[in-house]
This record gives structure tokens, C-alpha cells and sequence, in this order.
């Protein structure tokens, strides 16, 4: 079954590479999706794909690079947009 989630990371998760290795695992899960920080200093990541790898990579987002602190992670399954790539944005 494929669902699109909405994670948001609090921690010490920017200016530690947190997107970019974000991406790297996502790629590396065949997921779909983007990564952006936010203005309050949390990362939101948006992720599609089968449930089970959506589930690995929230346990990724739990831990994050080295360097990162995460302090928690919030999901919210949202509508699926069929996009086939993963990006960082701005």
C-alpha cells in the first residue's frame, strides 16, 4: 500500500547536513518527496511510498546524521501527489 506522509523533525536538525542525508536515505528507500527547513528551526520532510519503507525512514529521521539532535518526530499521512523524485527545498 503506498501513502504519502508528512514529517516534522525538532532537535538540532539544521546546519548539520540533516536535508541533504535526508535525501540520500529516502533515494536509497525508493521514496518520493522533498525536505525543507522551517522558519521555527524544525526540518519537514514529505515522503511517498510503500508503508513499510515510509516506516524505515521515519526511524531514520528519529536518529539523522551524525552531528544532528533530534528531539522528536510528528507524522501526519496526507494525500499521495504521484511525484517520482526526492529534493531539498528552500
Amino acid at each position: 500500500m503506498r501513502e504519502r506522509w508528512r514529517l516534522i523533525v525538532r532537535g538540532r536538525v539544521q546546519g548539520v547536513g540533516y536535508r541533504l542525508s535526508c535525501q540520500r536515505q529516502a533515494e536509497q528507500l525508493g521514496l518520493s518527496g522533498w525536505a525543507r527547513n522551517r522558519p521555527d528551526g524544525t526540518v519537514e520532510v514529505e515522503a511517498e511510498g510503500p508503508v513499510q519503507l515510509l516506516g524505515e525512514l521515519q526511524l531514520w529521521c528519529a536518529r539523522g546524521p551524525q552531528g544532528a539532535e533530534v528531539s522528536g518526530v510528528t507524522s501526519h499521512v496526507i494525500p499521495c501527489n504521484g511525484s517520482d523524485w526526492f529534493e531539498i527545498r528552500r
